[in-house]
């Protein structure tokens, strides 16, 4: 991919929903939704301040991220379909833990 995002903005894979639900039936294409979460796959240097400075983002590049049904806009890169969004449109980090490392664990 040979794109940079601006400023807070990132660009993020959705992660593939499963076909089939826990008790075994297939889901068809038609019913299915979007999913809401997917993966950072860059981000910008972070937002301009009024005073000037850039504060980075919390994001980085990995992170599995929680979002809104509608965020974000979608672009095709190399027939590969992705999202670009301001971290504000990030409702969560899946899977880290008190360490911050992104980890799980509670160390």
């Amino acid at each position: 991919m040979n794109i940079r995002p601006l400023q807070d903005r990132i660009i993020v894979k959705r992660v593939e929903e499963e076909e089939k639900t826990k008790g075994g039936i297939i889901i068809p294409d038609a019913a299915k939704e979007k999913p809401m979460q997917g993966e950072v796959i860059a981000v910008g240097k972070g937002k301009v301040k009024e005073d000037g400075t850039v504060q980075p983002l919390d994001l980085k590049v990995g992170d599995r991220i929680l979002f809104g049904k509608y965020a974000g806009t979608e672009i095709k890169l190399d027939g590969v379909e992705y999202l670009i969004m301001r971290e504000d449109d990030v409702l969560g980090v899946l899977g880290t833990g008190d360490c911050g490392c992104g980890c799980g664990c509670s160390a």
